[in-house]
């Protein structure tokens, strides 16, 4: 799928709107859909950790699941998966391993992301499969979420 920056933004902007919803709950604010070919949401997560003390419970995972089961396959060559942050190794890893055609993402993650942020398992010479990554989608807004989030944490964690 080939979307233009307009859609792309759409999305994200109403992946931000959830994760803003996830992070008064606790959860780190990071969401996730994946798209089919035809630009249809087929999965979405939000980060799920605290909620059920699961340390798989990254929005990427969730929505990846989902898809997964939805499309009663686990490979996803054809489509896109959108999320507000890089995602880590343990996802980045999760989305080679799935095939995924594309991953779009808000802000990048210079401490643990592993589509460059740290690693770039995307273009790891041990991967067997290429994904085209874009990167900086509405990063302003994604970051600035989730700087608020922490610092507000750390201010009740005083």
């Amino acid at each position: 799928m080939k979307p233009s920056d307009q859609a792309w933004q759409a999305w994200m902007k109403r992946l931000l709107h959830r994760a803003e919803q996830v992070g008064r709950e606790g959860e780190v604010p990071v969401s996730a859909i994946v798209l089919n070919s035809r630009g249809q949401c087929i999965g979405r997560g939000s980060n799920q950790r605290e909620k059920h003390a699961d340390p798989l419970g990254h929005a990427e995972l969730i929505a990846l699941k989902q898809a997964a089961h939805l499309r009663g396959d686990w490979r996803f060559n054809d489509c896109t998966l959108i999320v507000t942050l890089e995602p880590c190794p343990m996802c980045a890893g999760a989305l080679v391993q799935a095939r995924m055609g594309c991953v779009v993402f808000g802000a990048h993650d210079n401490k643990r992301g592993g589509l460059g942020g740290t690693v770039d398992l995307a273009n790891h010479p041990s991967a067997h499969h290429k994904m085209e990554v874009i990167g900086g989608v509405m990063e302003a807004e994604a970051r600035q979420l989730l700087e608020i989030w922490f610092k507000q944490r750390r201010q009740r964690n005083r």
